[in-house]
């Protein structure tokens, strides 16, 4: 099974998560901020990994550190989770339509990281109601995450939002087309027969 645990302790935050490649869309991540856990259940179920785990920080200053940092671990878990990448795709697109927003987004683990991102967010915080109080979500976060994810994982990534309106959708189709995207990417290609996809021989 391609699996890994990470653990990340500092003085900022507390994230434990572990990641199963092939699983069946699980997440079982215990989460402060309530639309940062629907984005990650939903980039579980589309990409089909399970994931568990918790996630504290530092939300008296702010959501920048435990975002960012959920980012790093996940990446970490990827890259561990996938070794020398041995017999994968490597590569993956998907375009992922969110009722008005429309999102594209292509990765390559090819161990240079590297993000493009064109969500075209408005910066404006997403505001909830969590358990009777009043919650946000701070969507310039959003490229933290990501930051934190291709250089942890070693891939680049590119998304973009052809179009859209509603803030929550082009970040929802994001994480939708970004999992749908990674999911293609390190799918085991049965003519590869186990091999490096690399000219060079190794990621």
């Amino acid at each position: 099974m391609r699996t890994a645990t990470i653990t990340r302790k500092t003085g900022e935050t507390q994230i434990s998560l572990t990641l199963n490649l092939d699983g069946s869309g699980k997440c079982d991540v215990k989460n402060p901020i309530g639309f940062f856990d629907h984005m990650l259940k939903s980039f579980c179920k589309h990409g089909l990994f399970d994931l568990s785990g918790s996630i504290s920080g530092d939300l008296e200053v702010d959501q920048h550190h435990t975002i960012e940092d959920t980012g790093i671990v996940l990446g970490e878990c990827f890259k561990k989770a996938l070794g020398d990448c041995a017999g994968i795709f490597r590569s993956g697109f998907f375009i992922y339509p969110m009722d008005e927003s429309l999102v594209q987004a292509a990765v390559d683990f090819g161990g240079r990281p590297y993000l493009v991102n064109n969500a075209n967010l408005t910066g404006i915080p997403l505001v909830s109601v969590q358990n009777g109080k009043e919650g946000t979500f701070q969507t310039d976060c959003f490229e933290d995450f990501w930051q934190g994810f291709v250089n942890a994982a070693c891939c680049n990534l590119h998304i973009d939002v052809i179009r859209g309106r509603s803030d929550h959708h082009k970040i929802e189709g994001a994480f939708k087309a970004v999992s749908r995207a990674i999911r293609a990417a390190v799918e085991i290609d049965e003519r590869r027969g186990g091999t490096v996809p690399s000219t060079k021989g190794v990621i």
